[in-house]
C-alpha cells in the first residue's frame, strides 16, 4: 500500500520513515504541490526501500511550496506554476520537472454518469466567470445533444490558496476565452468572480462530493482515487476526448520544451491529435547553495533514483514520465 494517505482529507501529508533496512539512511523533506503529491509519496516509499533515503513530503500548494524554497525551510520545494529565470536566479533556486499530469473537471450532477458530460475551454470559462449559471443553459446543451441535463444551478468550486493547479487552470480558462483573459487572467491564486472556495485537491475533492450541482477541477489522480465522475473535454482539434493516459501521452508527445534555466514545458492545449487540453507539469526547487551540502546530495540522489526507477510507479499514478533525452539533462545536472 502506498504511503498516500487518504485522498479526502484537510490535508494531505506524505511521510515515509522509519526505514531501517539501510544503515545511515538519510531523511530529506519538501513541502508545495498537491498535484505532485501522490508521486513524491510513491516515489518517496519506494526509494525508502531501495536506497534508504526517506521523505517527508507536506502538502501545502505551490505557492507555499516556492516559499518555503526560498526560505530554505524544507530541502526541496514544489510547484506547478514555474519561476522565471529571474526569480530563480534572485533565490538561489534551480527548477526542473518531474513528471506531466493532467487536471481535470469533476462535476456532482444528478443523472450525469462519468464522461456523459461534453465540455469546451470556453464554457468552463463562463461557469467559473459566472456567465453560466444554470446545468440547462442551452451554450452547455448545444455540445451535449440528447444528454438530460439538470435545471439545476452552477456551484462552481475553486481553490482557496495558492495553486499551481489553479495557475494552469486559469492559464488554459484565459486561452480558452478571451474575456477570461482580460478580466481575471491566470495566476496561483486570482480574484475569483464566483465559486465556494476549498484548499488543496483533497478539499476540491470534498466539496464537490457534497455538493450537487457542483462543478471543480481536480489532478487526475484524486479525481480517479476518489470515483469522481469526470467530464470529457473538446480540445483544439474539436475531439471530444476522454481523460485516459492515452490522451495525456498524445498531448506529452507535442510537448514543447524551454532551452533556458526555467526547463519549463507546454503542454497545455497541445496540438497533437487525441490530445487532453488541460496538461500541465509539476516542477521542483533546490538551492543552489544548500545550507547542508550533505543534505542537498541527498534530494539529488532521491531525484536521479526517481528518474531512473520511478517510471512505472508514475504511469500507475497516471503521470506521464518525461522523455528519456529530458531526463538525461536533468541528471546530468543532478549529478554535478
Amino acid at each position: 500500500m502506498r504511503a498516500i494517505g487518504g485522498w479526502i482529507g484537510t490535508g494531505l501529508v506524505v511521510l515515509v520513515a522509519g526505514y531501517a533496512g539501510t544503515a545511515g539512511a538519510t531523511a530529506i523533506t519538501g513541502a508545495g504541490s498537491s498535484f505532485g503529491a501522490p508521486i513524491y509519496g510513491a516515489w518517496g516509499e519506494d526509494a525508502a526501500k531501495d536506497v534508504g533515503i526517506t521523505l517527508n513530503y507536506q502538502t501545502i500548494g505551490s505557492g507555499a511550496g516556492q516559499n518555503q524554497a526560498r526560505a530554505r525551510t524544507v530541502d526541496f520545494g514544489a510547484s506547478d506554476a514555474p519561476m522565471s529565470a529571474t526569480a530563480l536566479h534572485d533565490a538561489r533556486l534551480a527548477q526542473f520537472p518531474t513528471v506531466m499530469g493532467a487536471i481535470v473537471p469533476v462535476i456532482n450532477l444528478p443523472g450525469v454518469g462519468d464522461n456523459q458530460l461534453h465540455l469546451t475551454g470556453a464554457l468552463l470559462a463562463q461557469v467559473y466567470d459566472g456567465e453560466i449559471t444554470s446545468w440547462n443553459d442551452a451554450r452547455i446543451a448545444a455540445v451535449n445533444p440528447g444528454l438530460a441535463l439538470p435545471d439545476i444551478p452552477v456551484a462552481p468550486v475553486r481553490r482557496a490558496d495558492g495553486s499551481g493547479t489553479t495557475f494552469v487552470f486559469t492559464t488554459y480558462l484565459s486561452q480558452s476565452w478571451p474575456q477570461w483573459q482580460a478580466q481575471e487572467g491566470a495566476g496561483t491564486s486570482i480574484q475569483w468572480p464566483v465559486g465556494e472556495g476549498a484548499r488543496g485537491n483533497d478539499g476540491i475533492a470534498a466539496a464537490v462530493r457534497n455538493t450537487q450541482g457542483s462543478i471543480g477541477y481536480l489532478e487526475y489522480a484524486y479525481a480517479a482515487g476518489n470515483h469522481m465522475v469526470m467530464a470529457q473535454m473538446r480540445n483544439r482539434h474539436g475531439e471530444d476526448v476522454v481523460a485516459d493516459h492515452a490522451s495525456f501521452e498524445a498531448a506529452a508527445r507535442s510537448a514543447k520544451w524551454a532551452d533556458d534555466a526555467t526547463r519549463r514545458v507546454d503542454v497545455l492545449d497541445a496540438a497533437g491529435a487525441g490530445a487532453w487540453p488541460i496538461m500541465a507539469a509539476t516542477y521542483v526547487l533546490i538551492p543552489t547553495d544548500p545550507t547542508d551540502p550533505a543534505q542537498g546530495r541527498a534530494v539529488r540522489d532521491f531525484f536521479v533514483w526517481a528518474f531512473d526507477r520511478g517510471d512505472e510507479t508514475a504511469r500507475k499514478l497516471q503521470y506521464v514520465p518525461l522523455p528519456p533525452e529530458v531526463k538525461v539533462g536533468i541528471e546530468s545536472f543532478l549529478k554535478q
